[in-house]
This record gives C-alpha cells, sequence and structure tokens, in this order.
C-alpha cells in the first residue's frame, strides 16, 4: 500500500514509519519539525539523542534496504498539503501530525491557539484534500481517551446507545475533555465524523490511552534509528516521567492523591493497534471508533511499580505526593471497553516490573542528558489557584 504518515518524525510516527516499511509497503512522511521547535523553546529535550529526519532515513536504508520519502512543511498549509496529496495518492493516511500535550495547551493563551489552529485546521485541511484528491483514501487518525472524560458510567466505543422518551438511537458517547488539547480533539473527531456522514470518506478514530516505552522492533536494530523519550512536564508521559525520575534519584512527582485512572499501552501496542487499523480500513462512509488501550492504571499503583522495579535493580526511589496542577477528578470510576482492537488480533505486551526494569535500563543509558530544570510541574490549569510557584513537596515517606 502507499502509505502517508503526518507527523512522522515524532515518537511515535518515526517507529510507525520504520513498521509499514519494513512490511514493504511504499511509506512517506509528512513534518514540520514543531516538535522539535517547542523544546529548544523551552530549555527541554528528548532524553534519547535523536539524528535528523535525514539522517534517519538514510540509517533506515542502510539498516533494511527500504526507501522512506520525506515532504517538509505544515499541514496547515493548504497548498502544500494537497500537493502532497496529489503526489503520494495514499492509500492510507496515519494522523499524528499535533500538538500532543495536555499542559502545552494550557500554559498561555498563545499555546492554546497554537494548539487549536495546529490541531483544528490541519485536520480540516487534511480532510477538504482527502475528499478533493484521494476520496478512497482510508484515514487512520490518533484520538485520545481524554475526550471522554471520566464519567460515571462505562465509557463506550465511541458511540452509546441512548433510550430517550421511549425512542432508542445510536449517538456519539459524550465528550467531556480536560484540558483545551484534549477539547482539540474532540473538534477534530467532530469534524472527521461529518466528513464520512456528509462527503462519504472512511475513518478509523484511535482513542489512545497514555502509551510509555522506547524501544520498537525497528528501532533496535540501529542507534541512529531509536525514537525520541520525553520525560518533561510538557511532553513527557506519566510512567515515562517516573522511570526517568526514578534513575536520577530525583522523587517521583505523582500529582494530587494518585487516583486518577486511565488505560495505558506500550509503544510497540500503538504500533501494533495503528497496523491492524490500516490492514482492516473502514468502508466508505464509515467513521468508526477504537478505544486503543491495553491495561488500566490510576498514578499511585503506576508510582509503587516503578519505586518495585527501580528497588530491583538498585535505585531507591521515594514517591512524593504534589499539588496537583491540573483540574481533575482524583478519585472518580473508570471503566472503558477496549475489545474492537483485540478482536482484529491485537496482542498486548502488558506492564509489569520486567518491562519497568527494561526502560530503566535504556534510560540510564542516557542519564546524563536529563535536564534537571524540566522535572517539576510549572503550569497550573487555573493561574494563582495555587498562589505563585507549586509550594514544596509534601515531607519524605507521604506517599
Amino acid at each position: 500500500m502507499r502509505i502517508l504518515i503526518l507527523g512522522g518524525d515524532g515518537y511515535l510516527g518515526w517507529p510507525t514509519a520504520m513498521r509499514f516499511s519494513n512490511r514493504g509497503h511504499d511509506v512517506a512522511v509528512v513534518d514540520n519539525f514543531s516538535r522539535r521547535r517547542w523544546h529548544v523553546e523551552n530549555s527541554t529535550g528528548s532524553l534519547t539523542p535523536i539524528a535528523t529526519l535525514d539522517d534517519r532515513i538514510e540509517a533506515w536504508r542502510e539498516v533494511s534496504g527500504n526507501s522512506v520519502r520525506a515532504f517538509v512543511g505544515s499541514i496547515e498549509d493548504a497548498e502544500f498539503l494537497d500537493g502532497v496529496l496529489a503526489d503520494v495518492r495514499p492509500e492510507a493516511i496515519v494522523h499524528y501530525g499535533e500538538q500532543p500535550s495536555a499542559p502545552f495547551s494550557m500554559r498561555s493563551r498563545a499555546d492554546a491557539i497554537e494548539t487549536q489552529y495546529t490541531n483544528v485546521i490541519g485536520t480540516l485541511n487534511l480532510l477538504f484534500a482527502m475528499r478533493e484528491l484521494v476520496p478512497d483514501c482510508h484515514l487512520v487518525k490518533l484520538g485520545t481517551m481524554g475526550e471522554y472524560g471520566t464519567p460515571n458510567i462505562d465509557i463506550e466505543e465511541g458511540f452509546i446507545e441512548i433510550e430517550h422518551k421511549g425512542r432508542k438511537d445510536t449517538l456519539p458517547f459524550p465528550k467531556m475533555p480536560g484540558s483545551l488539547y484534549h477539547l482539540s480533539k474532540v473538534h477534530d473527531s467532530h469534524n472527521i465524523h461529518f466528513a464520512c456522514r456528509i462527503w462519504g470518506l472512511r475513518s478509523t478514530d484511535l482513542n489512545q490511552g497514555v502509551v510509555y516505552g522506547i524501544e520498537t522492533e525497528e528501532s533496535v536494530q540501529d542507534e541512529r534509528l531509536i525514537t525520541r523519550f520525553d520525560y518533561d512536564e510538557y511532553f513527557g508521559t506519566v510512567l515515562n516521567r517516573f522511570c526517568v525520575q526514578a534513575v536520577i534519584g530525583h522523587p517521583l512527582t505523582v500529582y494530587g492523591e494518585g487516583g486518577q485512572t486511565r488505560g495505558f499501552l506500550n509503544i510497540r501496542d500503538t504500533i501494533q493497534c495503528v497496523e491492524l487499523a490500516v490492514e482492516n480500513p473502514a468502508e466508505l462512509g464509515e467513521y468508526r471508533v477504537f478505544n486503543q488501550f491495553t491495561e488500566q492504571f490510576s498514578v499511585a499503583e503506576l508510582a509503587q511499580l516503578v519505586r518495585r522495579s527501580a528497588g530491583e535493580v538498585g535505585h531507591e526511589v521515594e514517591i512524593r505526593n504534589y499539588p496537583n496542577p491540573r483540574v481533575e477528578a482524583e478519585q472518580h470510576y473508570y471503566n472503558a471497553a477496549n475489545t474492537k482492537l483485540r478482536d482484529l488480533g491485537l496482542k498486548p505486551h502488558l506492564l509489569g516490573e520486567e518491562l519497568v526494569r527494561s526502560m530503566l535500563s535504556v534510560i540510564e543509558r542516557y542519564r546524563d542528558r536529563v535536564i534537571d530544570s524540566a522535572i517539576l510541574p510549572t503550569t497550573r490549569w487555573k493561574p494563582g489557584e495555587l498562589e505563585g510557584e507549586l509550594p514544596a513537596p509534601a515531607p519524605e515517606g507521604t506517599a
């Protein structure tokens, strides 16, 4: 197949490009390197040393014998995006090309606007380009479980059957996003659903949980192929951050009580899920939603798992509770369905102490690259509510 990957230089985009290329597909990637720019602007960076996109593509050619084409530009630029689709004529598009951070979106007015513009306008441009140039193409869009929020009912996969005043219908599951980033993903979902209903496009919306991990089947073949690994407050997901903190001897930063429960999955399973969606496309006119996660954990459970795992390899780990900079329920009901990808053949890599220890081992190799100033949270959902800077952490032993 001809597969176009938007955001192909990113944490998930680059490993996905290698996976499809390794399977014999004709792969092209698009990126404007905004993730790299945001890190420079915030004096943060990837724990792993990542090569330029050109060097990655050359290294992949040397290792695998396969070529990946690259287009540099922004999908918010309609003329550029139309040109890419006209050139590639993709049969499937994997869409990672968005600003992926909730804290970044809540940091300032400018960052909120950039998040919404990048994500919503970029996706709208894509839908119009598909309608005009490749109307049979299958769009696989990376959404987020954060679109749903934490309702006090079971979370279904995208849709729910409603009975109201004696009548029934199947409608989109209610959305209660907790940040302006998550809200941008809700807008995306609505726009994509509209394009499928009205224009007859086809799409699979992958509402993904929190991703963790570093290595994939392809990236371990050569150091130059490694993907980025973020641990800062903006782009580092919680388990990745905890593992880095454990290696450098920093207390694990549990926000509030730590009862926040979410769905999680290994980076290898993210790629497996995307592959399953591409290989089993939606029908023309169909908008379908898969909840993409393999397990559910609370933040406190993850902290305890990291402490146990790190202790087994000689790291003494302390857990501290920090004032929660977010506005979110810390104790809540959470039970989400995730059967559709399993039905397609997903074989999960479940999280356990052995996997955490393997992550710690990789992090240990790069510990001298950690930027200490990027560890503690500074962005608050309600500015001023915590009165200035975040208070000092709780006394030692509090967990």
